[in-house]
C-alpha cells in the first residue's frame, strides 16, 4: 500500500534549459509534441524539472510526463518543463528549482534522486511553494524536523523487478539471462536485486550476466543518456550465452533494444518504468518481452492533485506491488502463457509470503 509518513531569474536562463509555453525542445519519443505548451487550464501551475535525458526518453522521464499530461486534461494544470545537463552539480539543480519557485510555479517536482540536495535546500528558502522528488531521499537531508512543504515519491522497484525475472526465468531457453544497469548505486541496485531474485525463484541454477554503464551514481550521462553503452554491453551479454536481457538504464535501454533486435529470433529484452513495447519502433516490439512498470505517472498525477486540493503530502509516499505502483506489461501477448504464473509471485509478495530484497545477493 502507499505509505505516508513525516518523515537572479534572467541570468540563469541560459542555463536553466526552461521549456514552458512556446519554448519546448524535448518532445521526441512523448505522447504529446506541444508539451507544456498545449496547457491553458487554471489548475495547478507545475515546475517540472527532468532529469537527465529529458522528455522523449521513452522510459523514466517520459512516465513522468505521462502524469503531467493527465493533470492537463483533469485539472486543467498548467506547466513549465526544465531539463538537466549532463554533468550538472548540485549548485546548478538548485537554482533550477529555485527558478521555478521564483516564478510561482507550486508544485515544484523534481524527477530523479539526484535533484534530493538541491531540493532539501530550496524547499526550506520556499515554505509556501510545495516541492517532491521521485526517488528521492531529500527528506534525509533537512535535520531531525522534516519539512512540511517536501516530499519524497518513493517505488518498490525491487517488487516489478522480481515479476520481470519471472518472467525472464520462464522464457530463457540458455539458462542464462542479462541486466543492464545504468549507473552503480543503491537505487538501481533494487532492479537488480529483485530480477535477481526472482530469476532464482523460478529456477537457481540459471546464470545471470550483470552490468553497469558507470559505476559513479552521479553520472547520469554514461549511466542513462549511453544509447551506444547499452548497446554494447547487451553485446558482450549476448555474447556469453544470454537470451533475456533486462534493463534499467533510462534512453541507454534505447541501445540494448537494438542489440536485441540484431541477434534475432528467440533473443528477448525487458523495458523498465514504462510499457516499452508501446514506443518501441516496429521491429523492436517483437523482441520486448515485457517492461518492469514503475507507476511515475501515478505518482506525478497524485501530488500534483493533491497540491491542487490542499492536501500536499510530506515526508515519504512509496507506491508499491499492493498499490499498483509497480507492475509488469502485457503488451504483444509474450507473457501470456506465463501470467498465471507471474501473478502467482505477485500474489505472495502482496501477502508478506515473499519479501523481496532490496540490495544484490552479491
Amino acid at each position: 500500500m502507499r505509505r505516508f509518513s513525516k518523515i537572479a531569474a534572467v541570468a540563469l536562463v541560459a542555463s536553466l534549459t526552461l521549456a514552458g509555453c512556446g519554448n519546448d525542445d524535448n518532445s521526441s519519443g512523448s505522447d504529446s509534441a506541444e508539451g507544456c505548451k498545449g496547457a491553458s487550464g487554471d489548475g495547478p501551475k507545475v515546475g517540472l524539472a527532468y532529469d537527465v535525458g529529458g522528455r522523449g526518453d521513452r522510459s523514466f522521464n517520459d512516465s513522468a510526463w505521462e502524469g503531467m499530461q493527465k493533470a492537463i486534461d483533469d485539472l486543467g494544470a498548467t506547466c513549465t518543463e526544465a531539463k538537466a545537463a549532463a554533468g550538472e552539480n548540485d549548485t546548478q539543480r538548485e537554482e533550477r528549482l529555485r527558478t521555478l519557485a521564483e516564478q510561482g510555479f507550486d508544485p515544484v517536482v523534481a524527477i530523479g534522486f539526484i535533484y534530493s540536495p538541491a531540493a532539501a535546500k530550496v524547499a526550506a528558502e520556499f515554505p509556501d511553494t510545495h516541492f517532491s522528488v521521485i526517488d528521492g531521499y531529500s527528506q534525509f537531508l533537512v535535520g531531525e524536523k522534516p519539512l512540511d512543504n517536501l516530499v519524497d515519491l518513493t517505488f518498490a522497484e525491487e517488487q516489478g523487478s522480481y515479476l520481470v525475472g519471472v518472467a525472464a526465468a520462464l522464457t530463457t531457453k540458455a539458462k542464462h539471462v542479462g541486466f543492464v544497469g545504468g549507473t552503480h548505486g543503491d537505487l538501481i541496485k533494487k532492479f537488480e536485486a529483485g530480477y535477481e531474485a526472482g530469476v532464482k525463484s523460478v529456477d537457481p541454477s540459471i546464470k545471470i550476466e550483470v552490468k553497469y554503464l558507470t559505476e559513479d551514481p552521479n553520472d547520469g550521462k554514461v549511466g542513462f543518456e549511453n544509447p551506444s553503452g547499452g548497446k554494447l554491453a547487451a553485446e558482450g551479454q549476448l555474447d556469453k550465452g544470454a537470451d533475456v536481457i533486462y534493463h534499467a538504464a533510462g534512453k541507454s535501454g534505447n541501445g540494448v533494444f537494438e542489440a536485441v533486435e540484431a541477434a534475432g529470433d528467440g533473443i528477448w529484452a525487458i523495458g523498465v518504468d514504462s510499457d516499452q513495447y508501446q514506443t518501441a519502433p516496429a521491429g523492436q516490439k517483437e523482441h520486448i518481452l515485457t517492461s518492469m512498470l514503475k507507476r511515475i505517472d501515478t505518482a506525478v498525477f497524485e501530488y500534483v492533485k493533491a497540491v491542487g486540493d490542499g492536501q500536499a503530502p510530506s515526508g515519504n509516499v512509496t507506491y508499491d506491488l499492493a498499490g499498483d505502483g509497480v507492475g509488469y506489461s502485457t503488451s504483444g501477448g509474450f507473457v501470456d502463457d506465463i501470467k498465471d504464473q507471474i501473478d502467482a509471485a505477485a500474489e505472495k509478495i502482496k501477502s508478506g509470503e515473499v519479501k523481496v530484497p532490496t540490495a544484490p545477493a552479491n
